[in-house]
């Protein structure tokens, strides 16, 4: 969102569109023509009402978007992908409870440093951190293993690397001095990231057209 009532999207694939809308990493979503993973678009749209919307009504009126503009429809089935669990560590969780509202929406917003990657994230869920590392970060499925149904305060900072944001993150550095993600997720926030195989929901694409231009 730029303000409170402008939604804008630059140079993102039919496939990324639709990885944002429903939540799910590229690895989960399938079928369709094959432009759907080449064309790029930019879309820049009003939202309605007083206020700023919240994530979730973004993403909903983006799904509309998809249906409306890109004729889409598509059918889940599940099958076995390569994911990661998210599980607490041996040495047991180090999340504190946020001390923020119930009701004030979380805040899992990564900020991009020539050398590294900060996610100051505020009344989060481990559901909700899970759900966008897999949408944003990581290149496969991240499921909630960790049984923590509380809302946390943390600060994640680390290096990343290539196959993380779909390879267009900052390039690792030999200056930096932040752990890679898997050890910045286990020494600063008590959880892991394991490897390993999981039943996923994937999307297949049934339709979409390219749209009409304005």
């Amino acid at each position: 969102m730029q303000g409170a009532h402008r939604f804008v999207v630059m140079n993102y694939t039919l496939k990324s569109l639709i990885g944002a809308a429903y939540n799910l990493t590229p690895r989960a979503i399938s079928g369709g023509p094959a432009w759907v993973e080449t064309d790029r678009y930019d879309i820049l749209a009003g939202t309605p009402g007083e206020g700023r919307p919240t994530l979730d009504e973004q993403m909903s009126m983006l799904r509309k978007l998809l249906a409306d503009r890109f004729k889409l429809t598509f059918h889940r089935e599940e099958k076995e992908l390569a994911v990661y669990a998210l599980t607490v560590a041996k040495s047991g969780s180090k999340l504190k409870e946020s001390t923020a509202p119930a009701d004030e929406p979380a805040v899992l917003i990564n900020r991009v440093f020539p050398d590294r990657i900060l996610l100051p994230a505020r009344n989060a869920t481990m559901v909700q951190f899970a759900s966008m590392m897999q949408r944003a970060v990581l290149d496969r499925p991240v499921l909630d293993k960790t049984g923590l149904s509380g809302k946390y305060d943390f600060d994640l900072e680390w290096t990343p690397d290539e196959t993380q944001f779909s390879g267009q993150g900052p390039s690792a550095t030999t200056e930096s001095t932040k752990p890679d993600l898997f050890a910045a997720v286990q020494r600063q926030l008590g959880l892991r990231l394991e490897a390993t195989k999981g039943l996923v929901a994937v999307l297949v694409i049934d339709r979409a057209e390219r749209p009409s231009e304005n």
